[in-house]
């Protein structure tokens, strides 16, 4: 699976040059359609606080269900907020 590197703190809001994490690149969009750039500053700058998202840990439990070369054939949008 591609990999990407995710900012724990957004580039935008303060983040260059702060810590990143390794993520494959599907787990790296859907953290990106399903939280903002100030939501991902303010509450979720670690992975264990993102791993606790609902929707995300919903995500986790699906995508570990996948093959390994598993890759999503639907482009990714931003979701709607709860």
């Amino acid at each position: 699976m591609p990999q990407s590197l995710h900012h724990l703190v957004p580039k935008l809001k303060g983040g260059k040059g702060g810590p990143t994490v390794l993520l494959h690149q599907i787990c790296h969009s859907e953290i990106h359609a399903t939280l903002t750039e100030a939501e991902l500053a303010r509450s979720y700058d670690t992975p264990e606080k993102l791993r606790e998202h609902p929707r995300l840990a919903k995500f986790v439990g699906w995508i570990r269900k996948r093959p390994p070369g598993f890759r999503s054939k639907v482009p990714g949008k931003r979701r709607g907020r709860r």
